[in-house]
């Protein structure tokens, strides 16, 4: 990582522009802030999916309690994930320009916090009413980390790196689906027999990785007396909470800017695929494997997991050395792999093997984790720029997260075939929509 190599400066100078900055940075106090904050961003939002994925590793217990699934049906389960989803979309577009304007430190602490809330109130609940309203607070707290986070990331780590690093740090949330289902369920089935404990499982976890971030984390460099890395960053807020930028203009530049918005609609048709897997993955894997159990049903979806930690860094490595920084070649080739095996999924299932339907997942999970990665992380930061990271990247993260409310919602609906079908038609459009920018580079990398 190339780094600037004069220590010797002045914390309390204006900020240089961002040609002198490439060259005056204190490289080992700059290195050691910029993987700091990389560190504790990272498990931040690996230790949102322990709340997250709660509810998915729950409702196999739900479906067999008979004292809660005459109203809790599979049907009411996808409509309550609707909700969820719903406001989650809601706070995408809500808590990006939060951080762009207030920094992403206050955005974080008050969603992590809520969220923990949320959980333990489903984790001693088990009304519709209850699991109605916990579920959209959840939403709302959930999207608070996805945007500010990477907000956060930009601030530290300049454009050209961004593949690799972005790529690196997107597997903190592959990392997540991984960990929390066997984590969630070991709690619930094996060590108290209850689908409650998976929620007060998961706010246990989730309260860690706050006390790690509130200890750790800083917005920006000027919040520990660096100079910014370039001239955009040198515009982001302080802890002060002083605005950096006009909240209205920034959406109207997000809105209005062509790739921004064809990344957006990408985002739409390619979302719903991950959160299928994500909330009924496990309902998923029971209804063709009914043989292996619910701690089968529940441990089996992790390989999608286990392919995507490694996904975000490959697809990384190629956009920044193969492809020269244009994120969008092996974006489209991710989307044709995911096309390919939607399609096979039901015939290869078709032969009653665990073993076979661990592949067909992690085929799945590679491709539809390197394409989700991309767009929401390296190619939403790239194009928004990084004193408008927050908003670009919670504006394509708002549309993805309205295509996951389908996510959620359907598999409550659809037979499987029906299910995989539509998801791999939706990736096909995704991929058709963004082969004309093949060569697109964002500005700020451009030759």
């Amino acid at each position: 990582m190339s780094r600037p190599t004069n220590p010797a400066i002045d914390p309390a100078e204006a900020p240089p522009t961002s040609e002198d900055s490439s060259s005056r940075l204190p490289v080992s106090r700059f290195l050691s802030w910029s993987w700091r904050v990389f560190a504790v961003t990272w498990v931040a939002y690996a230790g949102y999916y322990f709340v997250r994925q709660a509810f998915s590793v729950a409702k196999l217990g739900i479906l067999e309690d008979p004292g809660v699934n005459k109203v809790l049906t599979e049907q009411t389960l996808g409509v309550i994930d609707g909700i969820y989803l719903a406001l989650y979309a809601v706070g995408q577009f809500l808590w990006g320009a939060c951080a762009d304007r207030f920094g992403p430190r206050i955005v974080v602490i008050g969603g992590m916090t809520a969220a923990i809330a949320a959980s333990l109130a489903l984790g001693v609940g088990s009304s519709l009413l209850v699991f109605a309203l916990a579920m959209g607070i959840q939403g709302l707290a959930q999207a608070t980390g996805w945007a500010p986070l990477c907000k956060n990331m930009v601030s530290f780590f300049p454009a050209p790196e961004r593949g690799r690093i972005m790529g690196l740090w997107c597997s903190s949330y592959a990392f997540g689906g991984l960990a929390a289902p066997p984590f969630l369920g070991w709690w619930a089935y094996s060590v108290f027999d209850s689908w409650h404990a998976a929620f007060i499982a998961g706010a246990a976890a989730m309260s860690f990785t706050l006390v790690l971030f509130v200890a750790f984390q800083r917005n920006a460099p000027a919040d520990v007396g660096l100079p910014a890395i370039d001239d955009e960053t040198a515009k982001l807020p302080r802890n002060d909470g002083r605005a950096a930028r006009d909240t209205f203009a920034l959406y109207r530049k997000a809105l209005r800017d062509r790739m921004v918005m064809t990344l957006a609609v990408a985002y739409f048709l390619l979302k719903p695929t991950r959160y299928a897997l994500l909330l009924w993955g496990p309902v998923i894997v029971s209804r063709r494997l009914p043989e292996v159990g619910m701690a089968g049903a529940t441990f089996i979806p992790v390989s999608v997991a286990v392919a995507g930690i490694i996904a975000p860094m490959v697809i990384g490595w190629l956009s920044d050395k193969v492809f020269d920084s244009r994120r969008i070649p092996p974006l489209v080739l991710s989307l044709g792999l995911l096309v390919v095996v939607l399609v096979l999924f039901m015939p290869l299932t078709a032969t009653g093997s665990a073993w076979v339907m661990i592949a067909v997942l992690a085929v799945i999970g590679l491709a539809v984790y390197a394409a989700d990665a991309m767009i929401a992380g390296v190619a939403a930061v790239d194009f928004g720029n990084t004193a408008g990271a927050g908003t670009s990247t919670g504006v394509i993260n708002g549309f993805g997260s309205v295509g996951a409310i389908l996510g959620g919602l359907l598999p409550g609906f659809l037979s499987t075939t029906a299910l995989f079908y539509t998801f791999a038609a939706a990736a096909c459009i995704a991929g058709l929509v963004l082969l004309p920018h093949w060569n697109r580079r964002p500005q700020v990398v451009a030759p």
